[in-house]
């Protein structure tokens, strides 16, 4: 049984809520160092949309991010053990955005309207 919902090791992707549709998305990939009471200390990189190529770009440093995670304003998705997080891109493919480290898992961060759920979310 585990201790917590969150384990010093594991690999994280962030999707940092929007609040507006002018602010860019940011996302952060990295390795929970600590977690505690619904607050994570992870360490990784920052993925932020450059606003000419409309690509997410990986930030070169590292960073240290302190992030509570019931606060509503992430999602967190837990990575397999065997991600390459050194090796993960953003690549669109069709009308799919998938994060995927060049081997055969991806996480599909896609936001779809439907005829059921046409608005967008404000967190992706």
């Amino acid at each position: 049984m585990r201790d917590s919902i969150l384990n010093a090791g594991e690999k994280v992707h962030v999707i940092h809520r929007r609040h507006f549709d002018s602010e860019p998305h940011r996302h952060f990939v990295g390795t929970v160092n600590e977690y505690e009471d619904g607050v994570v200390r992870m360490t990784g990189h920052v993925f932020a949309v450059d606003l000419t190529t409309f690509q997410f770009i990986r930030q070169p440093e590292s960073r240290t991010r302190v992030v509570s995670v019931v606060s509503g304003e992430v999602i967190v998705n837990v990575l397999p053990s065997s991600v390459d997080l050194a090796k993960l891109v953003y690549r669109v493919e069709g009308s799919s955005v998938r994060v995927s480290d060049g081997s055969a898992w991806y996480l599909d961060v896609s936001v779809r309207r439907t005829p059921w759920f046409p608005i967008r979310l404000p967190w992706v």
